[in-house]
């Protein structure tokens, strides 16, 4: 477990980040793509993998995060990271796991994507506001794991 504070990156767009130093980084042993549990402040925790981007290391800060947390682009933070052993999966919403079940080569596909990716494609169908936008959502990404429309 590695605490220290920081002041969160802004890209100058919508972008934050937690520019994290590279002792701390190498010191979890685990290569330059570390998992880990964020806890800012010592109250909001969320799980994220640091990420060596432009020659510094960075843990994504998104919109949802700071809604949470009331915090944003230079505004300092203490930041805890304890590395996160535990198997990152993704519940597919209900209508993605009856598709994935009936195309057992869509379902392949799904299992070899990465937790972000997984969660990129569920997000985006499981938040839909309609039917017709969610079964648009749901075809897009069969086609993505298929190739096939």
């Amino acid at each position: 477990m590695a605490t220290f504070r920081t002041t969160l990156w802004g890209s100058g767009g919508n972008n934050v980040g937690i520019v994290v130093p590279e002792e701390i980084v190498l010191g979890f042993g685990h290569g330059k793509k570390v998992p880990v549990v964020v806890t800012i402040d010592g109250g909001y925790s969320y799980r994220n993998t640091i990420t060596p981007m432009g020659g510094q290391y960075l843990i994504s800060f998104n919109s949802e995060t700071r809604k949470a947390t009331g915090r944003g682009a230079g505004d300092e933070v203490e930041v805890t990271l304890e590395f996160d052993d535990q198997p990152r999966t993704i519940e597919p919403p209900e209508a993605l796991a009856a598709a994935l079940a009936a195309d057992p080569e869509a379902a392949k596909a799904w299992a070899a994507l990465s937790y972000s990716n997984q969660r990129m494609h569920a997000e985006s169908i499981a938040g839909a506001k309609t039917d017709e936008t969610r079964e648009r959502r749901l075809a897009k990404t069969l086609e993505a794991l298929t190739g096939k429309k």
